[in-house]
């Protein structure tokens, strides 16, 4: 997890694409925030589920992480159907 967390550090999106790519978009302001943000916390969510911890636990953590979001806006976020 320690590897994961480093990476992230430097490229947020290492699940999607590389970091020469993101480094050049964020150099151009390319880069959306608040979707990277919310790209993450779905990462998280779907790695808790998937070491069994039930769904309310998963959130509660998540909120630690970001205690600016409530509840239901992380539940929003983890939920939210793709396009």
């Amino acid at each position: 997890m320690k590897d994961i967390d480093m990476k992230e550090l430097e490229n947020p999106l290492f699940d999607l694409i590389n970091d020469e790519t993101y480094n050049l978009l964020q150099s151009r302001g390319l880069i959306n925030e608040k979707s990277v943000r919310d790209h993450i916390i779905r990462r998280k969510f779907r790695e808790m589920r998937n070491n069994n911890i039930n769904a309310t636990d998963a959130i509660e953590k998540l909120r630690s992480d970001y205690p600016y979001l409530q509840f239901d806006t992380i539940r929003k976020i983890v939920y939210q159907i793709q396009k």
